[in-house]
């Protein structure tokens, strides 16, 4: 049997009349590749079209570190569902598994390569339908978590002390997180080092899976203590009865492999493909077609600042290493913010590995790799425009930070060469978009004055429901409210009108929160009906010179 519908498919199946037509459009703005470009959101957010189609199922991220609050415990971090909204749930029809296996170092220099074992340390986590709330406020969920060994630990959905075995040895959280990736970088120009910005998933929030063990009870380090960890989403249901013809909707291991490796701009979309290997044993039948992916993408990578400083071979080693697409932690060493990757690298370069690798919540990973894979680490390190996430990761369980509620806000302006008084005559009527809103092809209204509503018929064929809440002709001023057409909340703009000497200028200011699955093209919508509603206005009125 295919994998059947979750429950954000079916939201994302039902908005299909208003929302996703102009989200369509906005796609190409939001995935680029190494050779033209840089993902606006990069790690594993969005990072193909089977994991977009199910947000709940797509995997962002995988941390693994020591605990700073229990130095002989160990935490592993999945994060889902990129820009969760504030009733995001996991999904029932999922299955989410963290696992781990112990690795040795097989080979070094240019021949370095990291063996994983074949027994695994698997948590499989189900979650069940929503109950609905008794007292009309957000409903609950249950789930519950495999644990190596066949036991298995209920837990309730948010709740923020988690569930913990008798024994001390595991201790899990799932619920609604801030999201705790980063990126300070931006698309480049072609070719150049991608841009310094501020943080692209600010104020964003994540599904989080939290797990906590006894290091020593649970992975016995004496036997081995280098580990290789990796996070999947598999087709699967809580009461278990049900097929799919697809062995995981989506993987990761190392962050930004699939999105900053498997996609090149103008080559097959290797994403998917990709997603769907067993990451500690890919098929060796499709070997061939992933390393020329990596030995390309890598190749562009290197030649970004204008210079060449990977030879061939060192190329080559890199590829063999992140082929075998797992995060690597050493559960004896100390994790640092600097530690992502040390083991790795230090491998290629022929030497011991001090650190534990890992991969803490704090850690600048895009930094880490863009340095690395631009210059290997032998020049100085390149430094984006974000110093952290929007909530740091925290020092005690479940270390991933409550969600954040700060409505996102999204200003433009534009100076025109009219007067304000007869810019305020076209834009101050709320029954006047279509008059001068290019992607509005039809205006429908419904009653007069504050409490009005109106449904702008959009050129792609969606739907935008809004309420007037105030307007002022005194201080040129019109604030209205978002009823329906955008997966948002508490969504709210103001458009106002001001003298600027012989013109004037026209500030369009919109606040909101997401709401539901979210989207992760919700702030490129908002910003797309801004921008060309700004551009109508200067078409129309002139630019003020």
């Amino acid at each position: 049997m295919r994998h059947r519908p979750t429950s954000s498919e079916a939201v994302a199946r039902r908005r299909g009349n208003t929302v996703l037509p102009l989200l369509r459009l906005l796609l190409g703005i939001i995935v680029l590749g190494p050779f033209g470009g840089l993902p606006a959101v990069a790690s594993d957010h969005i990072d193909g079209p089977r994991s977009m189609g199910d947000p709940a199922a797509d995997l962002n991220d995988l941390y693994a570190f020591q605990s700073p609050e229990r130095a002989d415990h160990t935490v592993l971090i999945a994060d889902v569902f990129p820009f969760a909204g504030d009733s995001a749930f996991f999904s029932d029809a999922v299955s989410y598994i963290i696992a781990m296996r112990r690795v040795h170092v097989a080979g070094s220099g240019n021949e370095a390569r990291f063996q994983a074992a074949k027994e695994e340390l698997k948590f499989t986590c189900k979650f069940e339908p929503l109950e609905a709330s008794t007292s009309g406020g957000k409903p609950r969920q249950r789930g519950a978590c495999t644990l190596p060994g066949g036991r298995t630990l209920p837990l309730v959905v948010g709740d923020a002390r988690g569930a913990a075995t008798p024994d001390g040895a595991f201790r899990i959280f799932a619920g609604l997180r801030s999201d705790p990736f980063f990126s300070g970088w931006g698309p480049p120009l072609r070719n150049a080092i991608p841009k310094a910005i501020p943080n692209a998933l600010q104020d964003n929030n994540v599904l989080s899976i939290v797990i906590e063990l006894d290091t020593t009870k649970v992975l016995e380090p004496r036997k081995g203590s280098l580990f290789g960890v990796i996070a999947e989403t598999t087709p699967g249901s809580a009461g278990g009865g049900f097929t799919s013809d697809v062995p995981r909707i989506d993987r990761v291991g190392r962050p930004e492999v699939t999105n900053l490796h498997m996609f090149v701009d103008g080559e097959i979309d290797l994403r998917d493909l990709w997603n769907q290997e067993d990451p500690f044993a890919v098929d060796p039948k499709r070997l061939p077609l992933y390393r020329d992916r990596l030995l390309l993408s890598l190749d562009l990578w290197d030649r970004r600042d204008g210079k060449v400083d990977w030879t061939e071979a060192g190329r080559r080693a890199l590829v063999n290493v992140l082929l075998d697409d797992f995060l690597l932690i050493d559960v004896t060493k100390p994790t640092t913010d600097d530690s992502h990757r040390e083991i790795e690298h230090s491998t290629l370069e022929g030497k011991k590995y001090a650190t534990g690798g890992g991969r803490t919540l704090d850690a600048n990973i895009m930094n880490i790799f863009i340095s690395y894979e631009i210059n290997r680490g032998r020049g100085p390190m390149l430094h984006g425009g974000a110093k952290g996430a929007t909530q740091p990761g925290g020092k005690a369980f479940p270390y991933v930070q409550p969600p954040n509620v700060t409505p996102i806000e999204i200003t433009r302006a534009v100076d025109l060469a009219a007067g304000s008084k007869e810019v305020w005559k076209v834009i101050g009527r709320f029954d006047g978009l279509m008059d001068w809103h290019p992607m509005v092809v039809r205006l429908e209204t419904i009653g007069r004055g504050i409490g009005q509503l109106r449904k702008s018929f959009m050129t792609d064929g969606s739907e935008v429901v809004e309420r007037l809440e105030e307007l002022d002709d005194a201080r040129r001023l019109m604030r209205y409210t978002m009823v329906s057409g955008l997966p948002a909340s508490d969504y709210t703009g103001v458009i106002q009108v001001r003298d600027k000497g012989a013109g004037c200028t026209v500030e369009w200011r919109v606040s909101y929160r997401l709401k539901g699955a979210g989207t992760p093209f919700i702030g490129a919508t908002v910003n797309t009906i801004i921008s060309r509603g700004l551009e109508g206005l200067k078409t129309r009125f002139g630019a003020l010179q």
